[in-house]
C-alpha cells in the first residue's frame, strides 16, 4: 500500500469542492442538535460545509476517494452501497438516529422509508434531486433517476409509521449551477408544524 501525503488529499478535495447547495444552506439550521447524515455524499461538499458550521456529520458514499479527505476534516464516513438492486435498499442504520439527512443530486426510490424512519422525532430531510424535463438539459436523462410530478412530496407518506411536516417544497426550472429541472423539500419528523419551522 502507497501512503498518500494528508496534505495531497485534502489538496486533492479542495479542487473539487463544489459550494454547498443553497436549499441545504437555508434550512440545515432548522435541524435539532445532533448527527447529520449527508447520503451519497459525493465530493464531500455539504460535509465540509456542514463540519465548518459546527455540526457533527456522518458522510456516506459508496465510492471511498473521498472519505480519507473528509475524515480528516473531521467527519465520521461510511463506505456503503446502499443500491443491492433496483427494487431493494441495504439501510445500515437504526431508527431514530440523525437529527437530519441530506441528500442531494441522488434518488434511489426505496431508500425513502427507511430515510424517515432513521430521522430523531423533531430531525428533519433536506432532499433536491433531479425532475421529469431534466433529460431537456442534459444529465441525468433516464426516468428511474427523475422524479416524478410531486413525487417528493408523496415520498414524505411513504412510512407509514412516520409524520412528516413539509416545511417547504419547490419544483421546477433551476439555471444554477446549471440548467435543470429539480424538485426539492424540507420536512420535519413531526406530527404538526411549530414555530421551529421558520421559513
Amino acid at each position: 500500500m502507497v501512503a498518500i501525503p494528508v496534505q495531497s488529499l485534502l489538496e486533492k478535495h479542495a479542487t473539487t469542492e463544489a459550494a454547498a447547495s443553497p436549499w441545504v444552506q437555508r434550512f440545515a439550521d432548522l435541524s435539532p442538535p445532533g448527527p447529520i447524515l449527508d447520503l451519497a455524499c459525493g465530493n464531500g461538499r455539504h460535509t465540509t460545509w456542514l463540519l465548518a458550521s459546527g455540526r457533527a456529520v456522518l458522510a456516506l458514499d459508496k465510492n471511498p476517494d473521498v472519505l480519507p479527505a473528509l475524515t480528516l476534516q473531521g467527519a465520521s464516513v461510511l463506505q456503503h452501497d446502499l443500491e443491492p438492486n433496483a427494487e431493494t435498499a441495504s439501510w445500515p442504520f437504526a431508527d431514530g438516529v440523525f437529527s437530519a439527512i441530506i441528500v442531494c443530486n441522488y434518488l434511489h426510490r426505496p431508500l425513502f422509508p427507511h430515510l424517515l424512519a432513521s430521522l430523531e422525532q423533531g430531525g428533519i430531510l433536506i432532499y433536491e434531486t433531479f425532475a421529469q424535463g431534466n433529460a431537456d438539459f442534459g444529465k441525468p436523462s433516464n426516468s428511474a433517476f427523475l422524479l416524478k410530478s410531486g413525487e417528493l412530496l408523496q415520498q414524505m407518506r411513504s412510512n407509514p409509521e412516520v409524520q412528516m411536516q413539509v416545511i417547504a417544497y419547490e419544483e421546477g426550472f433551476v439555471c444554477s449551477p446549471k440548467d435543470a429541472m429539480v424538485q426539492r423539500i424540507c420536512a420535519r419528523k413531526a406530527a404538526f408544524s411549530s414555530a421551529f419551522d421558520r421559513l
